[in-house]
């Protein structure tokens, strides 16, 4: 799964130039977490193939839903039944979106113990699969746009850590991703347990494990990391 993510202007300025024309809008959080306002990247208008960036909350509202907050938990998306779900399918559909990351935390059980990790690029920043949704009160009254990010069947490389993982793009599969001549049937090998860039694996202490702590600290050592490269069989698309 995908429960907590470090958004920070460093690396995500690049990131977001490179997407939309402009640094990173949003402000540093180093722990973000779910129903927290984040910020995406999606196609700017109907029939355009132009990106833009936008906030959102992080806990997706299908369009349909009766109250702003579903009660089951929506920020994340299995790939496995992304296209059946109910709340899912449609923005699967047609409301793809990126969501620009510098990593993602990660706790493995050890008996009772949760340790938690921090997963990030070995450079630069990271690009993750999402879903997004506009959801409006009956009276028009109230408006929440959200998102949720996919995940996936976990890398053999990262299994140590949990048995799902985001889904994590190149810059070759995020193109595939946001293409709107792309049906969904064409993007299973996009939702396959991948790896499409290096890694560092890093143990962090419990502090991250308190929403409210946002600050840098929340991403020191607390021991050696791990490095993961990316799969061979990606090796030629770009980061």
């Amino acid at each position: 799964m995908c429960g907590r993510f470090n958004a920070a202007d460093d690396p995500l300025n690049q990131v977001f130039e490179e997407l939309v024309g402009h640094p990173f809008p949003g402000e540093t959080n180093h722990n973000t977490a779910p129903t927290e306002t984040a910020w995406i990247v999606r196609q700017d208008a109907p029939g355009s193939e132009e990106l833009e960036a936008i906030a959102a909350r992080w806990w997706l509202t299908p369009y349909w839903s009766k109250t702003p907050k579903p009660k089951h938990a929506t920020f994340n998306a299995r790939a496995e039944t992304l296209a059946e779900a109910n709340s899912f399918r449609e923005p699967f559909r047609r409301r793809r979106c990126l969501v620009p990351v510098c990593g993602y935390y990660e706790w493995q059980k050890d008996g009772r113990r949760r340790i938690p990790y921090y997963v990030r690029p070995r450079t630069g920043g990271m690009l993750l699969a999402g879903v997004w949704d506009r959801w409006r009160s009956r009276d028009r009254t109230q408006a929440i746009t959200s998102f949720s990010i996919v995940t996936t069947a976990v890398s053999r490389k990262l299994e140590f850590l949990h048995n799902r993982q985001p889904v994590m793009l190149s810059k070759t599969g995020a193109r595939r991703w946001m293409s709107r001549d792309a049906a969904p049937s064409d993007l299973g090998a996009l939702l396959a347990p991948r790896i499409p860039m290096d890694l560092m694996v890093v143990p962090v202490s419990a502090y991250v494990g308190d929403p409210r702590n946002k600050e840098s600290r929340c991403l020191e050592p607390v021991a050696a990391s791990l490095a993961i490269d990316r799969d061979v069989q990606l090796q030629k698309e770009r980061e």
